[in-house]
């Protein structure tokens, strides 16, 4: 199993070590076009799924009295109390079963269409999806709402699967860590433009409940303008196309004409080492039975359930309660909702200031480690609430600050393991793989928290602060570092049980590993 301890067996002879030590990967601040290509990516990618996770938030109530009207022009009769409720959790929950049909076939997509081409047209489903939902309303047919949500879950969940593997292959393997936590930020945004457009002073108000929807397709609309003016992901053209030309030139545009030679001699290398082995574009269950990457997928499938089990959805669900307590009015607290959001994006975007520094072993095992201390902190101030006035405040801190150690850690670094432990051939299927488990997670929290904080109140968040720890101990002893390394150099770590053997190269350096005795 990978531990970094057993590198101290190793002795490093270097071989030209002056040139190894000047081509070795340093950070450097991304050009113009690749932070532009970024940003062409994320709008219409992952800003989708954290934009309707909120927006569905702020017209619940309008949204209910309209299928209420609807069912009685229909029916002559009000619905049932039960039969409204079912209706809503369809609503809300057909997001995530939309989710888990797009992430499952978001890597096939990506190999047929590349990843540019997957998720230009992946916004047909979000203009249809919000095409579907604004003419809701004037049709009087709600169910054109659940049509809706299911098509923008899908689109989401191509979104997931496909952009964060367009930033990865895109980036500088000095700067890949930042350009990864690209999927972070966008998310959060989402959420927190979400939380904005439903406010009452822009469309939180019920006669624009329609409208607020259908915003969905701005995002879109904006992806179709930028992306085709970017090129296609480097690394599928050469590796999966074949087109030597095609990579060359999107490398030159990408990293600019100086910096574009190291990472083509790294894309060349990788591609020779997976003809070497016959490797080919590799489908999930072909995953699931290949013992050289079982650590690989053992540690996705866990990084990925843990991000939605780990308790952070728990803690937006306290969020209002807390802030009734704290004596915020029940008109203020969606603003103080809003600060929450504007609290994971900030710490998002702060996680990708660190990421390259750190590195991001140090960044998720102290986001858990944290979030379990914040754990044990919620519980013993939501049992002493009403003891005396400062509690309450103490357990809004308690909430702010598990937010930030969950977008410091886990709420980014999660992605950037996923896609920096598999080769090309593996990378989609795995990101199917690990898509797909983190909506099931997702799905599974959402059914099951319910009845667990029904049966254990605030105790709950003592289950989700040893799910924390037991998570921080495995990344600590399993998962090795993955900064400033080439994928192969990575998957070696893993074969190797995290010993570095061989022949490791920087650019043009080389540096030869051999066993002390």
């Amino acid at each position: 199993m990978p531990n970094e301890n057993l590198e101290n067996n190793y002795e490093y002879t270097p071989l030209l070590t002056k040139e190894a030590e000047e081509t070795k990967p340093t950070f450097k601040i991304p050009n113009k076009t690749l932070l532009l290509a970024t940003l062409a990516a994320g709008i219409g990618g992952t800003f989708q799924y954290g934009y309707n996770v909120s927006v569905i938030n702020a017209p619940t109530k309008y949204v209910q009295n309209f299928i209420n009207q609807t069912w009685t022009e229909r029916y002559q009769s009000d619905i049932a109390v039960g039969v409204l409720t079912l209706m809503w959790t369809t609503i809300v929950s057909v997001f995530t079963l939309g989710g888990l049909i797009g992430v499952s076939i978001g890597g096939t997509l990506s190999l047929k269409m590349g990843r540019k081409g997957t998720l230009l047209v992946n916004n047909i489903l979000a203009m249809t999806a919000a095409l579907t939902m604004g003419l809701s309303y004037p049709t009087g047919i709600f169910e054109l709402i659940i049509l809706g949500r299911l098509l923008i879950g899908i689109n989401s969940g191509i979104g997931l699967c496909v952009q964060p593997l367009y930033l990865v292959e895109i980036a500088p393997t000095s700067i890949r860590g930042l350009m990864g936590m690209g999927t972070s930020v966008f998310v959060t945004g989402g959420i927190f433009t979400g939380q904005v457009m439903g406010l009452k002073e822009i469309l939180g108000k019920e006669e624009y409940w329609p409208i607020l929807l259908a915003s969905t397709c701005i995002p879109a609309v904006l992806q179709l303008l930028m992306l085709p003016w970017f090129p296609e992901s480097p690394r599928f053209l050469l590796i999966d196309r074949g087109d030597d030309e095609g990579c060359k030139k999107a490398l030159r545009q990408l990293h600019g004409a100086i910096d574009c030679g190291g990472e083509m001699e790294d894309i060349e290398k990788e591609k020779n080492n997976l003809e070497q082995e016959g490797s080919k574009a590799k489908k999930p269950w072909e995953l699931l039975t290949d013992r050289s990457i079982r650590w690989q997928l053992v540690s996705v499938m866990l990084l990925n359930s843990a991000q939605q089990l780990n308790g952070i959805n728990a803690f937006y669900f306290y969020a209002h309660y807390v802030f009734t307590q704290s004596g915020i009015p029940s008109e203020r607290i969606p603003y103080a909702t809003v600060g929450t959001g504007a609290c994971e994006c900030v710490t998002a975007l702060t996680c990708g200031l660190l990421i390259e520094h750190l590195g991001r072993k140090v960044l998720i095992i102290g986001g858990y480690t944290l979030m379990s201390i914040c754990c044990i902190l919620f519980t013993l101030t939501i049992t002493f609430q009403e003891v005396s006035p400062i509690f309450p405040y103490l357990s809004m801190a308690c909430i702010f600050a598990f937010i930030l150690s969950f977008g410091l850690g886990p709420g980014g670094v999660t992605n950037i393991l996923t896609m920096e432990m598999f080769t090309q051939t593996a990378r989609p299927a795995a990101y199917m793989i690990a898509g797909s488990i983190n909506w099931i997670s997702f799905f599974f929290i959402s059914m099951v928290f319910p009845f667990i904080m029904l049966g254990l109140q605030q105790y709950c968040f003592l289950v989700f602060m040893a799910i924390c720890i037991l998570v921080a101990v495995y990344i600590f002893f399993i998962i090795p570092e993955t900064k400033n390394k080439t994928f192969l150099e990575i998957e070696n770590e893993f074969k190797n049980g995290g010993k570095k053997k061989g022949y490791s190269t920087y650019g043009s350096g080389l540096t030869r590993l051999t066993t002390s005795m």
